[in-house]
Formats: structure tokens, sequence, C-alpha cells
């Protein structure tokens, strides 16, 4: 009689990998490079339809050229895009053909500091500015756009300048409140793919290639920003600030949001996902002030402005006082 064999040990049983679902966009669309390419390419469009729809709104402004700007010959080596690429845009491209010195980073260093010099030169005689944000999509019949107004008047009357991005919406709603203060009214305007145009309520016009330079003068001349609801350029302006503050870059510097309903659900979200994880501090909360007033923003943005005074004598002093703004 044959030995029975043993019973051979079935093989431990793996779980079934989960199913690895798709991945999407935040807009819930499949994402692959391709799909990337085109989100960023109607991305542009969409900003041009908005600045389009904000400039026909206004009525205000002159004929704008439809067409967009040249496309340079090495556009199409540098990266695979629909539009001719703005300086910005060369800079932060990698790859490229770099056979002329003039196409290469050391070269464009001599321009940005150009940048820098006219931008200084212009806005050096701005001791009082405050800097305004907010989309160029508003309409002159929007209630945003009437306090945007009532916001650059009170501020005008109050003898501060009112610095914006030049173009339609809110923009312009506050560089006409300035005019009719008879205070300095001024656009920071900036190379985009298509022709933007500047809002015929801007007295000072400073013009930029560069992001970065533009930014900083937006800080450099101003005691305070006032954010009105806007897209990703606003909400770029408004966290830009909170860093440096939270960086310790500036200080006593007022960061207003104007329209409580509109920015409720940032804040909401701020508090139960951003602090609840402690992403943030507890008093990163209170570098914001949210308000529906023009007067309160006006009045807040000048009570700012008396205590950086007070501490740039104390400083000058010898006193101790709080850290100082970076160009008080």
């Amino acid at each position: 009689m044959a030995p029975k064999r043993p019973k051979s040990k079935s093989a431990p049983t793996t779980a079934a990998a989960p199913k690895v679902k798709p991945l999407r966009t935040a807009g819930g669309k499949r994402v692959d490079s391709e799909s990337i390419a085109a989100s960023g390419h109607a991305s542009v469009k969409g900003l041009k339809e908005r600045f389009d729809e904000g400039r026909r709104a206004s009525g205000t402004f002159q004929a704008i050229k439809e067409e967009e700007l040249q496309r340079a010959a090495t556009d199409d080596a540098i990266g695979d895009t629909a539009w001719a690429l703005t300086e910005d845009a060369r800079l932060l491209q990698y790859g490229g053909p770099k056979s002329d010195f003039r196409s290469t980073d050391p070269w464009r260093v001599m321009r940005i500091m150009g940048e820098f010099i006219e931008g200084f030169d212009k806005l050096a005689k701005v001791e009082k500015g405050v800097s305004v944000f907010g989309s160029a999509r508003t309409h002159p019949d929007d209630p945003q756009y009437a306090a945007a107004v009532e916001v650059g008047r009170l501020l005008g009357e109050k003898g501060f300048s009112v610095i914006t991005g030049a173009g339609p919406g809110i923009m312009e709603a506050a560089n006409k409140g300035a005019q009719m203060a008879g205070a300095p009214s001024i656009g920071c305007n900036i190379e985009l793919p298509f022709e933007q145009g500047t809002n015929p309520y801007v007295d000072t016009h400073v013009a930029f290639r560069y992001f970065a330079v533009r930014k900083t003068m937006f800080i450099k001349y101003s005691s305070a920003f006032i954010i009105f609801p806007g897209g990703f350029g606003t909400f770029d302006e408004l966290f830009e600030a909170l860093t440096l503050i939270q960086t310790g870059k500036i200080s006593q510097f007022p960061v207003i949001l104007f329209g409580t309903h509109y920015w409720a659900g940032l804040v909401r979200w701020l508090n139960s996902k951003v602090l609840a994880e402690r992403k943030i501090s507890p008093g990163d909360m209170d570098l914001m002030v949210v308000t529906d007033d023009p007067a309160e923003a006006a009045r807040m943005v000048e009570q700012a402005y008396e205590l950086q005074l007070r501490t740039a004598q104390q400083r000058a002093n010898g006193g101790a006082g709080s850290p100082l703004r970076n160009h008080t």
C-alpha cells in the first residue's frame, strides 16, 4: 500500500488590490498631460473673456486691439502654447534655445532691474498708498463697484493714493473714486498674452513685464490692502500679503476683505480645516478684517497708517517700537 502523500497547504489568499480611482482635477475631469495643457489654454482664454467683459461693461475704455501679442520665433521652441509668450512666461519656461545672449536669464536680470528702477522712480513720491484688488469683471451697476468707488473716494479724501492693477471692474471703480477726491490715482499694469488697456481714471500709469516686480510695488507703496471679490489674481495678492506678515517681512499692515458674503466660505474653510488641522496659528485668522462698510475700511486704513507713522518716529528717535514695515 502506497504511503499517503501529505496534503499540500494552500497558498495564503491575498486581499485584492483596491481599485485605483482615476486621477481627476478639482473640476471633476480626468487628468492627463494633454488635458492639463488644454486647461491652461482655456484658463488664459477665460481671463481674456473676463477682461473683455469688464471693458465692455465700463464703456470708458478706448478701442482695444483684438489681436494677441505677436509670437516670437522662439515661442514654439520654448513651449507648446497657443499664444505669444510674455516676458514673464519666457523667464519661467524651462528649456529653449540659448544661442542669443539677449534671451538668456542673466540678460533678463538687467531687464528686471530696469523695471524695479522705473517703478521706484515713478512711485517714489507715494507716501500714503493703499492697494485695492478685485475682479475685472465687476460691472458698473454691481453694488461692489459702487462700494469700491466709495472706498477710493474716502481714502482719497484722507490723503491716500489709490493703487490698482489699472484694469476694468473693481480696479476702475477704486481709481474713479480716488480721482473724484482729487487724490493720486495709480495703475500698475502687467503684460498679458492679450491687449488689456488701462482704465481712464488712472493718472499715473506704470507698465510691468514681470509679476514679481509689480507685486513688490503693490506692497512697498501701500499701507494696507483692500481685497474685493475676485479670482486667482485677487487671491494671489491676498495670500502674498498674509505670507509676508506671517514671516515678519511686513507688519502693522491691514488686510481688509470687503464683502462678508463673498469671503464667508473662505473664512469658514480656513477656520474649520486649515486652523483646525494646525496648519496656521489662531492669531493668523486675526490678520484679516472683514467688512461691508466703505467708511469702516477707510477708517481702518487711516488708523493703521497712524500706527505705522508713530512706529517710524519711535525708530528714528531710537525707541523700541514694533517691527517696522519694510518701506517705512
